[in-house]
């Protein structure tokens, strides 16, 4: 590369990836193939429209790779109608709102300090300030029981278009039936915001949504599916709701693709067909549940009492007098990467919480297996309790440095 400085840049970033551990749950390394479709000519080409039916010339290739992404997507998910289109989830999700309601109508999503996401409600993003939110949340913390009786009378009393299931940071499953259920009694759309467990869904680790009827999915297509930075929504059977979004995100709320990552959301779905896809996506569940037993031994509190998915929402200022901000900063200093997180109840500010949240993808791509996401999660708790440390935080930087360079970044997957 002739730009010194932004070389310089990028082997820094390769580097700490390389020797550190990610932790975070909504990150995870991509194979060669994809960061070659990433970065392949694809870029230089403009594509607003849908195959067939673009506004420029030149689309031979464009129109093929999107269809591949397109066909291979609707078969990893089960449905008949997908768009690949959308640059990342929250554009995704914003462009169902913007497809099936008016401003002013209702939208009844997961609570953000329960687990949902910002763009499930929260006051400050564009949603809010053109739809009502109504939000729903946890019967108990400390199991994670979605409280659906009050679900349910939200529903009957607000008259929501979409119910949506969904979180960002949320760690049990849910009962996607009761959701469909509710939406059926009150003539509401049902869409599920995937973009945490996509990839555990699709590999079957996981249930997907639409065996219980649900109408829409959207995710993200990096996390648990190993892709670009990316979105996609997915529509189970209905027509007409799939036209709406597509004309939703062209011309709604985006002009041309980005056809660069299509290509790599097109290999990324190839790569998730595997059989060794699924056998990731069962190892990234049991290495979570491993790491919270780690926690649950230790006394430590998790919101929802452990794990169904790969991700672990853990009370630390409440166990170990740490705040969230001061967590995620004295492990990064020690070469692990999470992020601090609020939790239901907090009375702590958001950018100073009670939690931390972190969870498996990435590592169990590395090849981690129980064993040493058990020993990472010892390792996270030593430094927690002993936070002042200097030598003992030397002491597990090194032995985070060899665990790293034991199970290096992968270049391909199949």
């Amino acid at each position: 590369m002739r730009d010194k400085l932004v070389e310089k840049l990028i082997k820094g970033e390769e580097k700490r990836q390389r020797e550190g551990l990610e932790l975070i749950p909504s990150e995870n390394y991509v194979s060669e193939d994809v960061l070659r479709a990433n970065g392949s000519v694809f870029t230089n080409k403009y594509s607003e429209g849908y195959p067939g039916r673009r506004y420029y010339g030149g689309q031979e290739f464009t129109d093929a790779i999107e269809r591949l992404a397109i066909e291979r997507v609707c078969k990893l998910f089960k449905c008949k109608f997908a768009n690949v289109q959308s640059h990342s989830g929250a554009p995704a999700n914003l462009a169902v709102y913007a497809a099936l309601l008016a401003p002013g109508d209702t939208v009844l999503g997961m609570d953000l300090s329960h687990g949902g996401h910002l763009t499930h409600g929260h006051p400050m993003t564009l949603p809010a300030k053109i739809y009502k939110f109504v939000t729903y949340k946890m019967k108990n913390p400390e199991t994670g029981e979605i409280d659906y009786e009050e679900l349910r009378r939200v529903a009957i009393e607000k008259k929501p278009k979409i119910i949506l299931a969904g979180f960002s940071a949320y760690s049990r499953t849910l009962d996607y039936k009761k959701f469909v259920e509710i939406a059926r009694e009150v003539g509401a759309i049902t869409m599920a915001d995937m973009a945490h467990i996509a990839g555990l869904i699709a590999a079957g680790a996981l249930r997907n949504p639409f065996d219980d009827g649900f109408d829409i999915i959207t995710s993200t297509t990096h996390k648990t599916l190993r892709g670009p930075r990316g979105g996609i929504i997915l529509t189970r059977e209905n027509e007409e709701i799939a036209k709406k979004i597509d004309k939703s995100i062209f011309p709604g709320i985006q002009g041309g693709p980005h056809m660069h990552i299509i290509a790599a959301k097109a290999v990324a779905f190839g790569e998730a067909m595997t059989p060794k896809f699924k056998q990731y996506a069962k190892q990234v569940l049991k290495n979570a549940k491993a790491m919270a037993e780690v926690f649950k031994k230790n006394k430590i509190r998790m919101i929802g009492g452990g794990t169904d998915n790969h991700l672990i929402l853990a009370d630390v200022f409440g166990s170990l007098g740490v705040t969230g901000k001061e967590a995620q900063t004295v492990l990064d200093e020690v070469g692990m990467t999470l992020n601090m997180n609020a939790i239901a109840g907090d009375t702590r500010k958001p950018l100073d919480p009670s939690g931390i949240r972190f969870g498996t993808p990435a590592i169990t791509t590395r090849g981690f297996k129980e064993k040493e996401c058990a020993k990472v999660a010892e390792l996270m708790i030593q430094v927690l309790k002993n936070k002042d440390d200097k030598k003992l935080k030397e002491k597990v930087h090194k032995e985070i440095k060899a665990l790293a360079k034991k199970f290096p970044i992968p270049k391909r997957f199949v």
